[in-house]
């Protein structure tokens, strides 16, 4: 988390290592209560969590946190992360909280906060949270200590909210539907929800034990979802990562669909149906140069943010966009939800299948893919490898020998210690040679 307390995606790290401590949970608790506690009314935050073991320290610290500054707390249990934001719109709260590291393995764990309005806190919220963290608490006197609750409903709520995006009059019947659930948040709403649809539903990482969430499944590695539905014949595979966030699809051939194809597809039905407001899609620098090709072909603007979903909404919000989202899995679909969300994703994707019956391999096979390679390299501590003037000419190099035939894209993760070297162009030989270049170069300048 380079540059502060938080990184792309609210406060994440390692359990019970810097940043990510009870300690640190209760002065965080402190500081965002402190922060959104304006005004005389009666101050109160929702707080999910996915499957760790650690969720449950950090929620009682942070609950703790809280209390201690006068702000009433409701504890909403294993709920996917867009539960938070809706749930944070819908029961009036100050904000949201999400205690989840999304696709990090169960060592690691985060804090996301959302505000009011449901949406994710701004730079220059996170700014004044941080500033509150690093001073002196304010404590609230005795009888304005806040209390703690438990909602036993808000997956319930969550539920119906979901299925209200699915048209009115579809239903899937008919559809055979694997959904690996990462063993994390969405274990039972998203299974629960696709059978009440109609579907015959085969659900895998539906298992949490606190330790494996993400481990072997979920969107990370869809191989899992894929291999069920090859082995049962299923029409289409689902899978969600540890917060039920971000989505990754499986044709039923196995094929794996990922974010930027599923984009284009709700695009361009949306776009043909007169609702794609702004006649754009937001995206990230990381998606593919196919799809801007294949957007810029159907009329459709392509809206290009730096990584990471906050940002895709904030490009969304500033523009007037209703659909954006990224490579990874994450869609942002602002007439239904503040932050992205897998099931209701594949909700939309389901409802196109339902509706022209045609199968996944002939609707989300959108456009042809620029070859495109991306590595990590593990970061040693206090590692700045993008510093090195040899990593830079080597990086000048690469991209001089490219020209107008392909792209770089390489930083620094906000969730992770890596650094993210992403490369494009026709010339597939040229891309691997570049992009290994670049990633021995960067091993290069760690520390012995």
């Amino acid at each position: 988390m380079a540059g502060g307390l938080f990184g792309t995606d609210g406060v994440r790290g390692r359990a019970n290592g810097p940043n990510m401590t009870a300690e640190a949970a209760l002065r965080l608790g402190m500081a965002a209560g402190r922060h959104f506690r304006t005004g005389s009314h009666v101050h109160r935050v929702v707080i999910g969590k996915d499957t760790r073991r650690s969720g449950y320290m950090l929620e009682y610290a942070l609950t703790s946190g809280f209390a201690a500054v006068g702000v009433d707390v409701f504890l909403l249990g294993p709920v996917p992360t867009p539960a938070v934001g809706m749930l944070t719109r819908s029961m009036r709260a100050d904000l949201g909280v999400m205690i989840s590291a999304s696709h990090n393995p169960h060592e690691d764990n985060g804090i996301k906060f959302f505000g009011p309005d449901g949406f994710k806190l701004s730079d220059a919220d996170e700014a004044a949270i941080e500033a509150l963290y690093h001073a002196a608490p304010a404590l609230a006197e005795p009888a304005a200590i806040g209390r703690a609750t438990r909602i036993d409903d808000g997956r319930g709520r969550y539920m119906e909210f979901a299925k209200t995006t699915f048209p009115r009059g579809l239903r899937l019947d008919g559809l055979k539907v694997v959904v690996d659930c990462a063993n994390g948040a969405a274990w039972r709403t998203a299974p629960e929800v696709l059978w009440e649809l109609g579907a015959e539903v085969i659900p895998i990482g539906t298992r949490p034990d606190g330790f494996n969430i993400n481990a072997g499944c979920g969107s990370t590695h869809p191989q899992a979802a894929a291999a069920e539905v090859r082995a049962r014949g299923a029409d289409l595979g689902i899978a969600l990562d540890g917060d039920a966030d971000r989505v990754i699809l499986i044709d039923e051939t196995g094929a794996v669909i990922d974010g930027d194809q599923i984009m284009a597809l709700i695009a361009t039905r949306w776009a043909a149906a007169g609702r794609l407001a702004g006649g754009a899609l937001v995206a990230t620098v990381m998606s593919n140069l196919g799809l801007e090709r294949h957007l810029a072909g159907q009329g459709i603007g392509l809206v290009r943010t730096r990584v990471g979903d906050r940002h895709v909404v904030e490009a969304m919000r500033a523009g007037g966009f209703n659909l954006g989202g990224e490579q990874s899995g994450h869609i942002v679909m602002t007439d239904y939800t503040t932050t992205g969300d897998g099931l209701i994703a594949a909700l939309q994707v389901l409802a196109a299948m339902a509706e022209t019956g045609r199968p996944l391999s002939a609707l989300a096979r959108v456009f042809a893919p620029v070859p495109q390679i991306l590595r990590n390299v593990r970061l040693d501590p206090g590692a700045r490898p993008l510093e090195s003037p040899a990593v830079r000419r080597m990086i000048a190099a690469a991209e001089a020998r490219m020209g107008a035939a392909g792209r770089l894209v390489i930083r620094p993760s906000g969730t992770e210690p890596v650094i993210r070297v992403m490369g494009e162009c026709e010339d597939e030989a040229l891309l691997a040679e570049l992009v290994e270049g670049i990633c021995a170069e960067i091993r290069q300048t760690m520390p012995a």
